[in-house]
């Protein structure tokens, strides 16, 4: 008896192959690109929380039992039970994730699995399960302080994250102007070798350390709005002191991880420039143009303008919070400076995304950056002296809302900025692979397969 897959061929064979051909998939309504991107971050909100919170949890835990610090031992247990609650949820979406590329995009998504066979999924599927394996051994230990277990799972999910950065870089980069995206050789070594050479194209490393310092700190906002938010429903007064202190350190930390993210942020845009993709090539040569709309308008110049916004609003909101946080003790010197810097960082943000930020030369928007990013350090350092004083348990309204809208606002800029960077190799899947279109792809007919040698 015959097996359904022989009996396609020998009719495909017999000539009647053309009522069998395979339709280009594409979803209704939203469109291909959408619902992949739609899946994509909904993933991506509960894989950049992960990461996070499982590296600040074990950091969080030795820090509580050197200093016999209760509330650093709560917030660390807080976080693991979110890890362990929700990764389900983030493991779902990204299979679903999977299932549509190879749905969508079989022959972009069966090429890159033999091209990174060995990194992905081989060496980044035991680095996943490292960490699944150390994540709960750290959970259901956590009573006996299992830190370095904590720490084990960190390591590997940063293993995990640079090794889909190094796929992500490549897609996004094509692997520079004249590459061409090889098949793989047969041998192990030199399947890997080729693998590895991809990985490390000019992008990887500062989108890599972007992510990091990314996913400590908007996570930690995401922290200080759960805070304010539970805050206003705690019922027992040292409910409400946990809760004042936990977005006290959400401001902390999100804003010391903030102010590194302008810096590797325009070491990956310089990255993409220097590619050497020619400008000159109708209508747009390379990913950097794509994303800055050079030589015409693009839908991702428009968002890389609406991310600078939202990271400007971030310092704003960050500093706002400290200020107002600060107001536990308004007679305090500290919290002088703290306004003073926090009005320069304000006023210094606000001029470098206004439309006369061109002014009074072109570059005054990248100094007036950096003057922001300077006066929130002043902030922080007034704010981290100003803690020493401080007794929690009496949130103002002006602060509760500034750590809500932090929270808010982080979340929308880091799926901005996921969304930006992938659409910026738009027209391809991988950028100046010709054969590989951002639209969905026809599967491979019955007529490729006999014709296959």
């Amino acid at each position: 008896m015959e097996s359904p897959a022989i009996e396609l061929l020998s009719l495909a064979s017999q000539g009647d192959a053309k009522g069998l051909e395979l339709p280009s998939l594409d979803f209704a309504y939203l469109g291909t690109r959408a619902i992949v991107g739609i899946t994509m971050l909904i993933h991506m909100f509960f894989a950049q929380l992960f990461v996070g919170f499982i590296v600040a949890s074990p950091l969080l835990q030795w820090w509580g039992r050197r200093r016999g610090d209760d509330r650093m031992r709560r917030l660390s247990k807080a976080m693991d039970r979110f890890n362990v609650l929700t990764f389900s949820i983030g493991a779902t979406f990204a299979g679903m994730f999977l299932v549509l590329i190879i749905g969508f995009y079989p022959r972009v998504t069966a090429t890159l699995f033999t091209h990174f066979l060995w990194l992905f999924p081989v060496l980044g599927m035991a680095a996943m399960g490292s960490t699944i394996f150390f994540l709960y051994l750290y959970h259901y230990r956590t009573r006996r302080r299992s830190v370095l277990a904590g720490l084990a799972a960190a390591f590997f999910i940063l293993i995990w994250q640079a090794i889909l950065t190094g796929v992500d870089t490549f897609m996004v980069t094509g692997g520079g102007a004249g590459e061409s995206l090889q098949s793989g050789g047969n041998l192990i070594f030199s399947n890997l070798g080729e693998a590895f050479g991809s990985m490390l194209n000019p992008m990887f490393i500062p989108l890599d350390l972007h992510r990091t310092f990314g996913n400590l700190s908007w996570p930690a906002f995401a922290v200080a709005g759960w805070a304010a938010f539970a805050y206003g429903r705690a019922k027992k007064a040292e409910d409400r002191e946990f809760f004042d202190w936990a977005g006290s350190m959400g401001v902390l930390w999100g804003t010391t991880f903030l102010l590194l993210q302008p810096f590797v942020g325009f070491v990956m845009v310089l990255s993409l420039k220097l590619l050497g993709y020619g400008a000159a090539e109708p209508p747009v040569s390379g990913p950097y143009h794509r994303l800055v709309g050079a030589g015409s308008e693009s839908f991702t110049s428009n968002l890389l303008y609406i991310n600078l916004l939202m990271v400007v609003g971030l310092f704003v909101l960050s500093n706002l919070a400290m200020y107002a946080g600060a107001g536990r003790n308004p007679e305090a010197r500290g919290r002088r400076s703290i306004q003073i810097f926090g009005l320069i960082a304000a006023a210094a943000g606000l001029y470098s995304v206004s439309p006369v930020a061109a002014w009074p030369f072109l570059y005054v928007r990248y100094i007036m950056l950096l003057i922001m990013v300077a006066a929130t350090v002043g902030a922080l350092v007034g704010y981290v002296r100003e803690r020493r004083t401080f007794v929690y348990g009496s949130q103002g309204g002006a602060y509760r809302a500034a750590l809500l809208l932090l929270g808010v606002l982080a979340v929308a800029t880091t799926m901005g900025m996921g969304f930006m960077k992938s659409n910026s190799r738009a027209p391809y899947t991988i950028y100046g692979q010709s054969g590989y279109r951002v639209s969905s792809e026809r599967p491979v007919t019955q007529e490729q397969i006999l014709t296959e040698p």
